[in-house]
């Protein structure tokens, strides 16, 4: 896909993505309480197993919508695409405004690269 076409897929995926860091937030946070053996503002063990199947469903979803799911915390999503006739990924990592970074398909991460 062309560099527009993915920054078009993140701009369409930023909510989810934004509803998704909140849950990962709330599943850690509720985690650390359930393994102190306090009371958590987020519940308890089925709230947690409701969280995890929730980020599982997000994951599932930014998939489907053609990101490969890279990272999980952060989140890193990479989009196929081409750049002057090469394959590479659109690299996408939380916190980034837009998609400004790609790497080959064989660099990885440690591979990225400024547009």
């Amino acid at each position: 896909m062309r560099l527009d076409e993915a920054r078009a897929v993140i701009a369409r995926l930023r909510p989810r993505i934004d509803e998704f860091v909140a849950a990962r937030a709330d599943l850690a946070e509720l985690k650390a309480d359930l393994a102190a053996g306090r009371p958590s503002r987020h519940g308890g063990l089925p709230e947690a197993k409701g969280l995890e199947a929730r980020l599982y469903a997000d994951l599932e979803y930014f998939a489907a919508a053609g990101a490969q799911v890279k990272g999980f915390a952060p989140l890193l999503l990479d989009l196929p695409g081409e750049r002057d006739g090469e394959p590479v990924l659109w690299c996408w990592l939380e916190g980034d405004e837009n998609i400004d970074w790609y790497h080959r398909l064989d660099a990885g991460f440690a591979g990225r690269r400024r547009i």
